[in-house]
């Protein structure tokens, strides 16, 4: 039977149902047997490996975690961990690629890589620090070392796999850019008539107390400032030296986690804080409309956050702003710095020249303000004892215990139609209250 997943109520008989399993590695009995087979012959090796080597406690240690796991593989059909046995459960040879979702597409999928000059390398480096991780194990007895092949695809795997690919980046890689064979499509007309901001270069001598001032600009404009700097102790010196003489500035770091970060940067829109510091962490995927300053501190410095598509995701921050800009701070012109603001100043001269053509006025975008969790909590607490409210007052009102369960239920569906699964919960057990103590009183 189908049923409500809220009210416990049939909806409809079903002649069969598909139930997943808890876990990928369920296979036929048979073939169960064989790969049990298959871990026993693989320890048998590795402990005649241990002892020769006299890693008498390796050898102990990896001969109870395998027998223990075969044996609850044997009586419970699975073990914690099971995946590491995957080539032995699906019947692979050593070092052969795993099974992955592409292999369930059709010959002509379509692949859009997001942000590919980020993703690629990733896609590069997955299988080293899978490897790296798992070395250790094996070295020293946790696992087998099939458990080597419980692993991410190799790039030359993937390349292999992908047939017609999308690569999405303001600043595409070199590998993507030959892989297309030249087949590119520029996206650098902004609707909203938005131009790349301007790209200024001052001295790096006084650069801190430079920026001090082009804050207080920005700030009596309404607007917000990122600086970039290049090490973890720049970012912490300038917040704190920033925060002794009354700016409004918060540090984002890498240990910052993904719910602090999300409301530093609303902190940030809503004027809670002016200016926001930090080291790598303002680029890509940062749409934050009220930035009309964008200060990138020691840019001839070379390194990878000074390269040329560092640079350019940088600058692109101010973007979103019809009165943003942005400021190098630099002692010299490095070839990246000239490569960046070239491409900055390409882009902005194109859709200047839109505008012109068509009579765009640029326009600041439009973003509303999420709320941050504590405040959604909040809301949806109010709302829910605003419900109890309305809910307790309607049943003052009613009598007839049949209208009073055809009300609740009517409210009842109508939560769970729009997913205020809490609020149907409530008043499902509040169906059933009533049904209990009508049943007791008669």
């Amino acid at each position: 039977q189908e049923i409500h997943p809220v009210s416990n109520q049939s909806i409809k008989e079903m002649p069969n149902c598909r139930i997943f399993p808890a876990t990928h590695f369920i296979i036929p009995e048979e073939n169960k047997l064989i790969a049990l087979e298959s871990i026993e012959q693989e320890l048998k090796e590795q402990l005649v490996k241990f002892r020769e080597e006299e890693k008498y406690a390796e050898a102990q240690r990896l001969e109870q975690r395998v027998k223990f796991d075969l044996e609850m593989m044997r009586e419970m059909g699975y073990c914690k961990g099971i995946e590491n046995y995957s080539r032995h459960l699906d019947g692979r040879s050593p070092g052969s690629p795993p099974m992955c979702l592409i292999d369930y597409f059709p010959e002509d999928f379509l692949i859009v890589v997001d942000e590919s000059h980020i993703t690629i390398p990733q896609i590069h480096g997955m299988i080293g620090g899978d490897r790296s991780r798992k070395k250790n194990l094996v070295e020293y007895g946790w696992r087998l070392p099939s458990a080597f092949d419980n692993r991410p695809l190799t790039f030359e795997e993937w390349e292999d796999k992908i047939n017609y690919v999308i690569f999405m980046s303001a600043t595409p890689g070199s590998w993507e850019l030959k892989r297309s064979e030249g087949i590119s499509a520029e996206q650098i007309i902004r609707p909203t008539g938005l131009v790349d901001p301007k790209v200024e270069i001052r001295p790096a001598k006084n650069q801190i107390d430079d920026l001090l001032g082009e804050i207080n600009k920005v700030v009596d404009n309404n607007g917000r400032v990122l600086a970039t700097t290049l090490t973890k102790r720049m970012s912490e010196d300038i917040s704190e030296y920033y925060s002794e003489i009354g700016i409004k500035i918060a540090y984002l770091h890498s240990e910052v986690d993904t719910v602090e970060r999300f409301e530093i940067l609303r902190n940030l829109r809503n004027g809670t804080y002016d200016v926001l510091v930090g080291i790598n962490l303002l680029r890509e995927g940062l749409d934050l409309p009220e930035v009309q300053l964008v200060a990138i501190l020691d840019a001839d410095k070379l390194g990878f956050l000074r390269d040329t598509r560092s640079l350019i995701q940088t600058i692109g921050r101010a973007s979103r702003n019809v009165n943003g800009r942005a400021i190098l701070y630099a002692d010299r012109i490095t070839d990246a710095m000239k490569a960046a603001i070239d491409e900055t100043n390409r882009r902005r001269n194109k859709q200047i020249e839109h505008n012109r053509k068509n009579n765009i006025t640029p326009q600041t975008i439009k973003k509303n303000i999420l709320r941050s969790l504590s405040e959604e909590q909040e809301l949806k607490e109010k709302e829910t004892k605003r419900l109890k409210k309305s809910i307790d007052q309607k049943l003052a009102e009613l009598s007839d215990m049949d209208v009073v369960i055809q009300y609740l239920e009517t409210k009842m569906y109508l939560a769970a139609k729009e997913l205020r699964f809490e609020d149907a919960a409530y008043l499902r057990d509040k169906i059933t209250q009533i049904k209990k103590d009508y049943k007791a009183k008669a």
